[in-house]
């Protein structure tokens, strides 16, 4: 009788105590917004941007890359430099955006699509070589910046899998242990090589990431509402327990444009409760058209999240 009791103790204390995974998995909405910003040098300013106050709003200066600064830049092994427009995006610009706007946190991304005229490849000699790198080089530019995360964007590799993910999933431990960082994200797209690392760092570190700036605008351009969705479910499926974020791409050569429906989607999702942010490539290519769609991302994003 005494172990009947028990057991039945134990059932009632597993059905009120959900575990870690179905509380991480649990749907919710999230008013963060997310944009990169200093790629392509055209003088656009934090300051450029408006900002709502009622969002968690984060820009992600493009690119750190661990080349050298050279014409011909080669690779580095973890030693990065900045490679987004520093004149325009200093150290003392970054403090004053965040004074300003208490909302506002700054991280830079890694990598990128390419570097000068050639790939930015990720191609370290050894993990343990490119992540003593990694961090001391990173640690450097975070202070001197006061930054507060960091993205990862690479997209082309000479490296497999598990090294990527050594190499990647030991620099964002580390660098969190350290209190150099308070957040992390990746930024995969639909491309088998690239899904098979990320989804390979995701298996062994996902507990560390704690968003995916899926680049939803690399799929083709001129996608309907439902196909969008369609591929957002399959995305939160393979990155199974991450806020996986939706995004367009400002200058509406890929995915599902603001103009085609990509807003039908976002309150769709909310109504969900799935939408878990927005981020915008790019700043620099939204200075154009005067943010207009920032605008209306973050106005989304505001409404009761």
């Amino acid at each position: 009788m005494e172990f009947l009791m028990l057991l039945i103790t134990l059932v009632v204390l597993q059905a009120i105590s959900p575990s870690h995974a179905s509380i991480q998995a649990a749907p919710a909405n999230s008013n963060l917004f997310r944009e990169y910003i200093g790629a392509e040098s055209n003088n656009v300013r934090f300051t450029d941007v408006p900002i709502r106050s009622d969002v968690e709003f984060h820009f992600i200066l493009s690119f750190a890359i661990d080349h050298d600064t050279s014409n011909s830049p080669s690779s580095t092994n973890g030693k990065f430099n900045i490679f987004w427009d520093s004149d325009n995006l200093s150290p003392s610009q970054v403090s004053s955006i965040k004074n300003r706007h208490s909302n506002v946190k700054v991280a830079l991304s890694l990598g990128g699509d390419s570097v000068e005229n050639g790939y930015a490849y990720f191609n370290p000699s050894s993990v343990n070589s490119w992540v003593s790198n990694a961090v001391s080089s990173l640690t450097r530019v975070i202070k001197q910046y006061n930054l507060d995360g960091i993205d990862i964007d690479y997209e082309h590799f000479q490296a497999d899998h598990d090294t990527f993910t050594e190499c990647i999933g030991q620099l964002i431990t580390t660098l969190k242990r350290n209190g150099v960082i308070s957040f992390a994200s990746i930024a995969p797209f639909a491309n088998g090589q690239v899904q098979s690392h990320y989804l390979a760092l995701w298996r062994k570190y996902g507990h560390q990431i704690d968003y995916v700036n899926f680049q939803f605008y690399a799929y083709d351009q001129d996608i309907s509402v439902s196909q969008f969705l369609d591929y957002f479910e399959t995305q939160t499926s393979n990155y199974n327990g991450g806020k996986v974020l939706v995004s367009f791409i400002s200058d509406g050569s890929g995915g599902l444009s603001p103009s085609d429906g990509f807003f039908t989607a976002c309150s769709k999702l909310k109504s969900q409760k799935q939408l878990h942010g927005i981020f915008v490539w790019s700043a620099d290519d939204s200075k154009a058209e005067g943010f207009r769609y920032e605008k209306q991302s973050q106005a989304l994003l505001a409404i009761h999240h």
